[in-house]
């Protein structure tokens, strides 16, 4: 996995100036290096034991948490954007590098005592995956880990995660 870098594009400013964008359409779309970051993703994943539920904010985190979830035999919880879930939902709203936002699921999407994995491409700041966090966990849930495939360390989006249990395949300043 070391030249994972490689497969993916960046796109400065985007989508706001002054954003270095980390665009992963590259790397998913060769299908060999597409398994083999799911398989990375699983093993990694081996750490938290048994998974019930994989829970991803759009759109992003669904291309990973998908083939993962099918892969570790779990289900699978899309966070959302207001108004894309047709069931009553619970909200976080957040901040974000770039200005805030809010996220939804659905409100029976977990029972207590599951056990969820959370997933996304990238670790920037945190504030997504700490709503995603707070979500499961206010919902019963207990949050396993959380796994991304890229890390922005200068952002030190981990410190803001209330969880230690945090895996990524690639860091990058």
């Amino acid at each position: 996995m070391s030249n994972l870098i490689n497969h993916i594009r960046t796109v400065p400013d985007f989508p706001i100036p002054g954003v270095l964008f980390y665009d992963i359409t590259t790397l998913i779309q060769d299908g060999t290096l597409f398994q083999e970051v799911i398989t990375q993703l699983a093993d990694k994943s081996k750490q938290w034991g048994k998974i019930d539920l994989i829970a991803a904010p759009e759109a992003r985190g669904f291309i990973f948490a998908a083939p993962l979830a099918d892969r570790l035999g779990a289900g699978l919880i899309p966070i959302r954007k207001p108004g894309k879930l047709p069931f009553k939902t619970v909200s976080k709203s957040y901040d974000l590098e770039y200005g805030t936002n809010t996220i939804q699921m659905n409100v029976d999407a977990v029972k207590t005592g599951d056990r969820v994995l959370m997933v996304d491409d990238l670790l920037a700041t945190g504030g997504t995956m700490e709503a995603c966090r707070q979500l499961v966990h206010e919902s019963g849930g207990v949050v396993a880990g959380a796994l991304f495939v890229i890390e922005l360390l200068a952002l030190k989006g981990r410190e803001r995660i209330k969880t230690t249990d945090i895996e990524t395949l690639l860091q990058l300043p």
